[in-house]
C-alpha cells in the first residue's frame, strides 16, 4: 500500500488539525459509549481524557512508530460491571475500575518482560500469517453487525427505543457511506486525506434537515437527530458551563473508597474479573499490531518491538483508566482510518490524542459528537470495519489455499469468527475473536506438518 503520509511524516499545521479531527470522529463514538453503557455515574468526557493520555504514553512507549490510538476498551465491560456488582458504594466501584486496569496492565507488563528476553520468533511460529490474517478479518467482521444496526437507527428516543424510521435512518447512513468512498476515490489530496469528515457532515446534514421537517410537520418518524445534548448545555442557563466543564476524574470519585471501606475479597473479585480478560486482549493486540504493520509495511513487533507496544498498552491502559475508569485498548477504527485515508502519520495520532484531551473540557463539541446519529456513524463503519477485515485478508493472498492444512486453518477461524462463538467462565468470556484464534493456533500446531501429498 502506498502511503500518502509515512510514519515519520509530519502535515502542516491547518491540515494536521484536520486529521486528528477526522481520528476523533472516526473513534471518539467508541469510546464515549463504553462509559454510558456502564453506567454508575461515569462521565463519557473522562473517558475521552483517559484515551487521550493514555495514547500519549503508547506513542512514547512506542518511540513514535505504531500510528494507532488507544481507547475504551469494550472487552473489560463485564469486568467493570463485576467491580461495581461487588463493591456496596460508587466510590469503592471506582476503586475497583482503577485497581482492576492496574491488575489488566500488570498482565501485559510481564509478558513483555517475557518477550524482552525470548524474543518474537515464537509469535511468528505459534501464530503465523495463516492464523492472524484470517483472525485480522474476523476483528473487522465480527463488527459487522454493530455496524448494520447503527445504520437503520436514528437518533432520537422515546422511552428508550428510537422512533425514527430505519427506512430514513438507512439513507442518511447510506449518504454518508457514499460521500466518503466518493471523496476516497475521486477527491484530491484533501478529499483522499479526510473523507471521513465529509462523510459525517454530510450524513449530519441529511439527518438534520429530516429532523426539521419532522418537528415543524409533527412526524417523529423523520426526526432522525437528537438535540438534547445541545439542549442540555442551556438547561440552567448561558453559562460557563455551556462551553467549558470539568470532567470528573475516576481517581477523585474512587478517593471516597477509603472512607467507605473494603475489604480483601473484593480486591480480589476485581483481580478475578479483569486479569483473564487481558490475556484475552493480548490476542487481539498480536492481531491489531500484525494488522497495522501490513499497512505499513514494517514489523511493528520486531521494530520497536512487541514488548514496547505491550509496555505502551498496558501503562497507558492503567494511566487511562485512572483518569476516566476505562482500560484503553488499540482501536480497529483507527486502523481503518489509516488503512483508508493512506495518512499513518504518527503526528496525526499525537494531534488527535491532544485533542481529545483538550475536547473533554469543551462541552459543545462533546455535545455535537454525542448528536451523531448512530446511522450516521453506522454507514462510516461500514468503511472502516471493511477494510479491517480486508486488510486481514490481503494478508493471506499468499498463502497457498490448495493445500488442505491451510485450508483447515483458514476455515475454522472464518467460522469461528463469524458464527459468533464465544465462551463464559463466569464473569468472563472468551469473545468470538479470540476463541477462533485459539482455534486457529489449535489447528495449525494440529496440522503443521501434515502433508497433503
Amino acid at each position: 500500500m502506498k502511503l500518502i503520509y509515512q510514519v515519520d511524516d509530519k502535515p502542516k499545521f491547518g491540515e494536521l488539525v484536520v486529521f486528528a479531527i477526522q481520528q476523533l470522529l472516526a473513534i471518539m463514538a467508541a469510546t464515549l459509549v463504553v462509559p454510558v453503557i456502564v453506567g454508575n455515574g461515569m462521565q463519557p468526557a473522562a473517558a475521552l481524557f483517559g484515551a487521550g493520555v493514555g495514547t500519549i504514553i503508547y506513542v512514547l512507549f512506542t518511540k513514535k512508530k505504531s500510528p494507532v490510538f488507544l481507547g475504551s476498551s469494550f472487552a473489560f465491560l463485564g469486568s467493570m460491571a463485576a467491580a461495581f456488582a461487588g463493591a456496596g458504594t460508587v466510590a469503592v466501584g471506582y476503586l475497583g475500575l482503577i485497581l482492576g486496569a492496574i491488575f489488566a496492565g500488570l498482565v501485559y507488563v510481564v509478558i513483555a518482560l517475557v518477550v524482552k528476553f525470548a524474543g518474537v520468533d515464537w509469535i511468528d511460529k505459534l501464530m503465523p500469517t495463516v492464523v492472524i490474517g484470517p483472525t485480522v478479518a474476523i476483528i473487522g467482521l465480527s463488527l459487522a453487525g454493530n455496524a448494520m444496526g447503527d445504520i437503520v437507527t436514528g437518533g432520537v428516543k422515546v422511552d428508550g427505543a428510537a422512533v425514527a424510521n430505519p427506512k430514513i435512518a438507512l439513507l442518511c447512513g447510506l449518504v454518508t457511506i457514499s460521500v466518503t468512498m466518493v471523496s476516497s476515490v475521486y477527491g484530491k489530496k484533501a478529499g483522499k486525506l479526510i473523507p471521513f469528515i465529509f462523510g459525517i457532515l454530510a450524513g449530519y446534514a441529511v439527518a438534520a434537515v429530516f429532523t426539521i421537517v419532522g418537528t415543524v410537520t409533527g412526524a417523529d418518524a423523520l426526526k432522525v437527530l437528537d438535540v438534547s445534548p445541545f439542549q442540555n448545555l442551556v438547561a440552567d442557563g448561558v453559562g460557563v458551563s455551556t462551553f467549558f466543564t470539568l470532567p470528573t476524574f475516576t481517581f477523585v470519585t474512587a478517593m471516597g473508597a477509603f472512607a467507605d471501606g473494603f475489604s480483601g475479597s473484593y480486591v480480589l473479585t476485581v483481580f478475578v474479573a479483569y486479569v483473564p480478560v487481558a490475556f484475552v486482549v493480548f490476542a487481539e493486540h498480536i492481531a491489531d499490531h500484525k494488522n497495522i504493520s501490513s499497512i505499513i509495511e514494517k514489523d511493528l513487533l520486531k521494530d520497536p518491538g512487541l514488548h514496547r507496544t505491550l509496555l505502551g498498552d498496558g501503562v497507558g491502559s492503567m494511566v487511562g483508566a485512572i483518569f476516566g475508569g476505562c482500560p484503553n485498548t488499540t482501536y480497529g477504527e483507527s486502523i481503518g482510518c489509516v488503512a483508508i485515508t493512506k495518512n499513518a502519520s504518527v503526528y496525526t495520532i499525537i494531534a488527535a490524542a491532544v485533542g481529545a484531551i483538550i475536547i473533554s473540557f469543551l462541552a459543545p463539541f462533546v455535545a455535537f459528537v454525542n448528536s451523531i446519529p448512530a446511522c450516521v456513524m453506522g454507514g462510516v463503519c461500514m468503511a472502516l470495519y471493511g477494510f479491517i477485515a480486508v486488510s486481514g485478508l490481503k494478508m493471506i493472498q499468499d498463502v497457498d489455499l490448495n493445500q488442505n492444512k491451510n485450508l483447515f486453518v483458514v476455515s475454522v477461524i472464518l467460522i469461528a469468527g463469524i458464527g459468533g462463538l464465544t465462551v463464559n467462565f463466569g464473569a468472563v468470556t472468551i469473545t468470538e475473536v479470540a476463541c477462533a484464534l485459539i482455534l486457529g493456533i489449535l489447528t495449525n500446531l494440529l496440522l503443521k506438518n501434515g502433508s497433503d501429498q
